[in-house]
């Protein structure tokens, strides 16, 4: 399978996922659930991803990437169509908590065999073309989600949104030649502990690293929905909001070869989460969709730039034939920010209210990057992995 066919299905699978986080929180509100309740749903995106991610990046290692990408296009679907057939708040969790899990499987398989596409010198333009294609799924997918949810109602909306990771099903189910993605050598690799990984100071670091920078996306995804909500914003306002991020961060995925090559991975992580935590600061400072829009721009930049470089690093640094697994450490740790982040950032904005949430948020970001700063990581020969 080529890159263009692989970045075809992740468009698709964004799409819907970043729908659904809109759908999910809007449908929610509608049935008179709290900040509380709508973070626990949120979080449930995250509980089974990081129970298995690790497991599914040994799989993907192991086995191949085609049937984890197959099963969790399906998986998708069928957690779109869950609050069609029942609209209550069980449907909604049960929606939150297989789109998660399915979503995760389709990220680990594309992303593991994305490195293995080309030489090593392809590298950074098949990441920064598969943060590209992520970032227009983020934007297409809220943007559907509110338009649909103003035009067709909630329920309603999750069955025309459920179209979108059809068509991944439909490429894969006759997909040959998929390919499989670095491969361990030996069974004695295979029986390495997961945690050996962290051995690794140059990879641990930036697993930490990554777990601070992903709070930043999720924590806009899960908290516009409400702040827009309580200003006064409609839906197809929010999702235009939410979309703006995806436009922002899909430019700064075409000039960011550039960037690392000027400045090094290091350096360009770092300052885009120093520009992502300003982003942060202003957000309780405005309530109007052109001005929330505009911040979402810089916040787009920002962490446009800085996830694409996690997965880089963290690709480049792990052990050969152990990329797979990496990847699923990646997501396991950054799932469990996930699942706690929404409680607890939704029980305070319960608390002390909106501004203290977007607030804390800024520091976690400045601080991923000063934790950061300065560090000079060698990066391992990807050829070795081969």
């Amino acid at each position: 399978m080529n890159i263009a066919t692989v970045l075809l299905i992740v468009l698709f699978n964004m799409a819907s996922f970043r729908a659904s986080k809109i759908l999910v929180s809007l449908f929610a509100i509608e049935l008179g659930a709290s900040q509380f309740i709508i973070g626990v749903m949120i979080a449930m995106y995250s509980l089974l991803p990081a129970l298995l991610a690790l497991q599914v990046g040994k799989l993907t290692d192991r086995l191949g990437v085609r049937l984890p990408m197959l099963f969790g296009s399906l998986g998708v679907t069928l957690g779109l169509l869950l609050p069609w057939l029942y609209q209550s708040m069980p449907a909604l969790y049960g929606s939150a908590a297989l789109i998660g899990v399915s979503h995760m499987m389709c990220n680990i398989a594309a992303q593991n065999l994305v490195g293995s596409l080309g030489g090593a010198e392809d590298h950074t333009r098949n990441f920064s073309n598969y943060a590209l294609v992520m970032a227009l799924g983020s934007f297409i997918g809220p943007l559907a989600g509110g338009v649909s949810i103003d035009t067709f109602g909630h329920a309603r909306s999750y069955l025309y949104v459920a179209a979108f990771p059809l068509v991944p099903v439909m490429i894969l189910a006759f997909a040959r030649n998929v390919g499989r993605g670095p491969r361990v050598k030996s069974e004695e690799e295979q029986a390495v502990l997961s945690t050996s990984l962290l051995a690794n100071p140059a990879l641990r670091r930036m697993l930490i690293a990554s777990a601070m920078a992903v709070t930043g996306q999720d924590l806009f995804q899960f908290y516009m929905p409400i702040y827009g909500h309580s200003v006064g914003l409609s839906g197809s306002a929010i999702g235009a909001v939410l979309g703006m991020f995806g436009v922002a961060a899909f430019f700064s995925r075409i000039w960011l070869p550039a960037l690392v090559k000027r400045w090094g991975p290091d350096a360009v992580f770092n300052h885009a989460l120093y520009v992502a935590a300003a982003a942060f600061v202003l957000f309780p400072l405005f309530s109007t969709a052109p001005t929330l829009a505009a911040i979402a721009l810089v916040l787009g930049l920002g962490m446009g730039c800085a996830q694409p470089v996690t997965l880089m690093l963290i690709y480049s640094r792990a052990p050969a034939g152990r990329s797979g697994e990496a990847l699923g450490m990646r997501v396991t740790i950054n799932q469990f920010v996930h699942i706690v982040m929404p409680v607890v950032f939704g029980s305070l904005g319960t608390i002390l209210g909106m501004a203290p949430v977007f607030l804390a948020n800024a520091l976690i970001l400045a601080g991923g990057g000063f934790l950061n700063r300065d560090r000079k990581q060698p990066q391992i020969n990807a050829d070795k992995r081969r």
